[in-house]
């Protein structure tokens, strides 16, 4: 027997469909940032108290939900939250010890190395100690294929890590960050669709049981998790402006973030903009509309500290 659909509002409708994209984005949010670090070999873009933070911050959405009593959904959300968290730290501590080890052999190899007048380009990469932190992690392909077996297989590599590179130049770039968005939105949509077609999804109710303590303290937590949600991206955005680089970093993991608020953000308030579903809220809403302003200066860092595409500048 097929299900009914139960009617809906306008703006229980639009709640809904922001929700399912806002979870869609958090869903597949740390993808595209884990991609980016396994084919660097590093996370050194990745500012470790940034990701820590947001971890303390997830933690206590999760703590303030079972306190709260939120319906199962909203609970199984914040728990891959903390486990996706949990993934993204262990990936860049392992880079981080891997990484550290290698250091001193590659550093005693490249002492006892004769350059090659050659290659001067692939001696400097080892020597040179002043060299800014992007040639580090764009060497590290390079450093990999000499302690492998010699300057041909270090050359090979070197020129593939270029060609990966420059798949991620302008136009490409945004080819496949929008295209990454459409299909996040579009998947979004049909999950709601489907969970309302088949009963599954609901418009949450009004009433809450605001003045118990249950709700105050989930109330409590949820202010401290948007404390920490909006300290975390503090120090990534400072560590871009001391290295005065955005290399290394995942562009569409930042603008799923934004999505993710925005829609958040936006679903609550389509829900209701009555005072106390407003005030009960209110920490949900400063954690994921304030981090807006954050994740926009980071954008603009994106802008200011851009790579330019080597075609582009040979031409010129």
């Amino acid at each position: 027997m097929e299900h009914s659909p139960i009617p809906l509002t306008a703006r229980e409708a639009a709640s809904g469909l922001l929700g399912s994209i806002s979870m869609t984005c958090w869903f597949f949010l740390l993808v595209p940032q884990l991609i980016e670090n396994y084919r660097n070999g590093n996370a050194e873009a990745i500012s470790l108290l940034f990701v820590f933070v947001w971890f303390i911050g997830d933690i206590a959405n999760l703590a303030g939900g079972l306190l709260a009593g939120l319906v199962p959904v909203i609970i199984a959300i914040a728990v891959y939250f903390c486990i996706a968290d949990g993934v993204l730290i262990a990936q860049c501590l392992y880079f981080k010890a891997r990484n550290s080890r290698r250091e001193p052999l590659l550093r005693r190899r490249s002492s006892t190395e004769t350059p090659d007048p050659t290659t001067p380009l692939l001696g400097r990469r080892f020597s040179d100690p002043l060299g800014s932190s992007q040639s580090r992690r764009r060497s590290s392909g390079s450093q990999r294929g000499y302690q492998a077996g010699g300057r041909r297989e270090s050359e090979v590599e070197d020129t593939l890590a270029k060609i990966v590179e420059e798949n991620d130049y302008g136009r490409k770039a945004w080819a496949k960050n929008i295209t990454s968005v459409l299909g996040i939105f579009l998947i979004g949509m049909a999950g709601w669709a489907v969970a309302w077609r088949t009963g599954m999804w609901e418009p949450a109710p009004l009433e809450n049981n605001h003045g118990t303590e249950e709700a105050t303290g989930g109330l409590v937590l949820g202010y401290v998790s948007a404390v920490c949600y909006l300290g975390a991206r503090l120090p990534q955005i400072y560590k871009n402006y001391s290295e005065k680089s955005c290399e290394g970093l995942s562009l569409l993991f930042f603008i799923l973030s934004l999505l993710g608020n925005l829609t958040y953000g936006a679903g609550i308030l389509c829900h209701s903009t009555e005072k106390d579903y407003f005030l009960t809220n209110l920490p949900w809403l400063i954690g994921s509309l304030g981090t807006m302003v954050e994740d926009v200066v980071i954008f603009i860092q994106f802008r200011i500290y851009a790579v330019q595409d080597p075609s582009l500048s040979a031409i010129s």
